[in-house]
């Protein structure tokens, strides 16, 4: 106080952790910029699927079933659907890329497809450490079982002749310092823990592994989309993976999710996929891509349905206000230009409180659809559909 100096108090600061929370802030930016294109690139991908499949749907039901053409057309679905496979590990990745959410036991849904895996790879030893009570996450069943399969075929690749593979799951409270970088809130998460006696993973390979198309395997056995499907999927569920891993020693991943208050929903058995339902009803089609609308209006048609087209909202509110009284469903697609699937829809309900509207999409059903759904949207139907699935989907 005297102005002399008694002393010198300095600070040590560790910087490390500050750097590593950059490094992957940084690399969750990189990855929501590559999610919107790859979303960007599904979209499109399943639209031109939307006119392959249909038009092969409508030709195998004109065809006697004894038709030698009867096989090369279910080759063409067959590859179709395949293609429609990647497209949705794109939409993992991609972000918002869930379809339907349901409160889920995960404990349940590791039993289930842990022990199918298992049996198609006897060579690998499978225990699992479930936590009693578990919390419930809200999750798309699907993608999760998508997440956890490719975990399995990762640590199957790893082991070679064979090896351990541990499933454990767990109950946790995450701070904020644990969540900082993830941009998740701090709270109440379940843990899934996968870990194998595999090989590991090389240093210099650890930070890229989530990236798309990055594989350090043979064509043969991967494209590059496995573990980047699997870092979307967590991440549009509002949850966070990381890795650990050391050349020789095995891998870990651990996934959380957060937890949320409801109970498990019970699971339905689903619908026979051989089925077509018929019916007498208008229908109107609103798309803006003309392949869509030619392969959509054939199947239709074909099911016993009158059918009016728009290929853009605003003539389908045109069209709407003049003739709604005899139209009976709108299969509205989401993404159009000019005015948006969300926006075409609050007119349509304008028009007519009672409307029932379809919505369809290359996109997942996650963002518009979601809200729309909301607000009174009858039901959601990704692209690209056959004919068996938008027969059952109308009525």
């Amino acid at each position: 106080e005297a102005g002399e100096l008694t002393g010198i108090r300095g600070y040590l600061v560790d910087m490390t952790r500050q750097q590593n929370l950059e490094k992957q802030l940084l690399h969750a930016q990189k990855m929501e910029a590559v999610g919107t294109m790859a979303g960007g690139v599904a979209h499109d991908f399943n639209n031109l699927l939307m006119g392959i499949l249909g038009n092969a749907s409508l030709l195998r039901m004109d065809l006697p079933t004894d038709h030698p053409y009867q096989e090369r057309l279910e080759i063409i679905e067959t590859h179709v659907r395949s293609g429609s496979d990647l497209t949705r590990q794109l939409l993992g990745f991609a972000k918002g890329g869930k379809y339907e959410v349901v409160p889920t036991d995960l404990n349940h849904l590791i039993k289930d497809n842990a022990r199918m895996f298992g049996r198609t790879r006897k060579e690998v030893r499978i225990e699992t450490h479930f936590a009693d009570a578990l919390g419930t996450v809200e999750v798309d069943r699907s993608q999760m079982d998508q997440v956890f399969y490719n975990l399995y075929v990762n640590a199957w690749q790893a082991m070679g002749e064979g090896g351990h593979l541990t499933i454990t799951t767990r109950n946790v409270t995450l701070g904020a310092a644990e969540v900082s970088a993830h941009e998740i809130p701090p709270g109440d998460y379940v843990q899934v823990s996968v870990a194998d006696t595999g090989e590991g993973i090389p240093a210099e390979n650890l930070t890229r592994i989530f990236d798309p198309f990055f594989t350090t395997k043979t064509l043969s056995r991967g494209t590059g989309l496995g573990l980047a499907s699997v870092y979307g999927i967590i991440k549009n569920h509002q949850g966070m993976i990381d890795v650990e891993s050391k050349a020789g020693r095995g891998t870990c991943f651990h996934i959380h999710l957060p937890m949320v208050a409801r109970a498990e929903e019970s699971r339905h058995a689903p619908a026979s996929k051989d089925s077509f339902l018929r019916g007498r009803e208008t229908v109107l089609l609103v798309d803006d891509e003309p392949l869509v609308i030619q392969a959509t209006e054939g199947m239709l048609t074909r099911l016993g349905y009158t059918l009016l087209t728009a290929e853009s909202g605003q003539a389908a509110l045109a069209l709407f206000e003049g003739e709604h009284a005899k139209i009976d469903l709108v299969i509205l697609d989401m993404v159009m230009p000019d005015m948006s699937g969300s926006d075409t829809f609050d007119r349509l309900k304008a028009i007519d409180p009672g409307v029932k509207v379809l919505l369809s999409s290359g996109y997942s059903r996650s963002g518009q659809a979601e809200a729309i759904l909301e607000r009174g949207g009858k039901g959601f139907i990704p692209k690209p559909f056959d004919m068996a699935t938008i027969s059952r989907k109308i009525r």
